[in-house]
């Protein structure tokens, strides 16, 4: 794609991170009933531009932010067998720029990063009602592993 670059976040993207991590909340609220309606925030975006174990990366055409994904190295549970893993998370596209490959694009750019870390297992949280999201993954190689199961004891 003409014009298109993936690069580092730096915090002069604050501004423009934030919008998008707003329409990640809208696009996941229709799988989630509790997240919230007021100020639903997901990300610390400070720490995520400035932690060495993280690479906040933009997708960018002309100067303008079309696409974000982090990529995080964690502990990982004491049963498995690495002792780390690379959590991908704000993985978004815009609307008019999805199906053009810029999701792989970043998390291809995600994966040669934990690789060269030394990191080689990655896991992603995704609704399970989320077809399209789950379809790019699988397209990246991912597959399902666990399933979160939630009740709401209030209604």
């Amino acid at each position: 794609m003409k014009n298109l670059i993936i690069r580092k976040a730096t915090s002069e993207d604050k501004v423009e991170l934030l919008s998008l991590e707003q329409k990640v909340v809208e696009a996941e609220r229709p799988y989630n009933a509790s997240i919230k309606t007021k100020n639903a925030t997901y990300y610390d975006l400070n720490h995520l531009l400035l932690d060495d174990d993280s690479n906040l990366l933009v997708a960018e055409i002309n100067g303008v932010i079309i696409g974000s994904g982090y990529g995080q190295i964690r502990g990982s549970k004491k049963s498995l067998e690495h002792s780390t893993h690379t959590y991908l998370g704000f993985m978004y596209v815009e609307i008019e720029y999805r199906g053009l490959g810029i999701n792989k694009m970043i998390m291809d750019n995600l994966i040669d990063w934990s690789k060269n870390r030394g990191v080689v297992d990655l896991y992603l949280d995704v609704y399970d009602a989320n077809d399209a999201a789950i379809r790019a993954y699988k397209k990246v190689g991912f597959t399902k592993t666990l399933v979160e199961m939630k009740i709401n004891l209030s209604d």
